[in-house]
């Protein structure tokens, strides 16, 4: 599974949520910098190639749809990024969030007492 960029995440969490998708309804969801319609027909074809997204077609126009569940995306870059970014360490994920104020002591406690309550 190769690492999106950023544009092909956004095209991704677009296809995503709607579940299938023709180019223009893919457009009308970017919020901004919008590419101009070829480029973005472009980018989902590269999608397609990448082994993200496959297509229906309808005559000359194809409506796309993801073949890559968002959760194994997910799973596979948060993995990634905290073996390359933490050491491997989930406490010093948290640990990082904490010492950048973007985690709570009561988050910290509800994620404390999820861990405790698994079966």
């Amino acid at each position: 599974m190769q690492k999106l960029t950023n544009k092909e995440e956004e095209i991704m969490h677009i296809l995503w949520k709607l579940e299938n998708a023709f180019v223009k309804d893919v457009m009308a969801a970017i919020k901004e910098d919008k590419p101009h319609y070829n480029t973005l027909s472009t980018m989902i074809r590269n999608l397609e190639e990448k082994g993200y997204v496959s297509y229906e077609a309808f005559g000359k126009t194809h409506r796309y749809f993801p073949i890559v569940a968002k959760e194994d995306y997910r799973n596979k870059f948060m993995n990634t990024a905290i073996d390359n970014y933490f050491n491997s360490s989930y406490k010093n994920v948290v640990s990082f969030f904490a010492k950048e104020e973007k985690i709570s002591i009561d988050e910290l406690k509800e994620i404390i007492r999820l861990i405790e309550n698994q079966d």
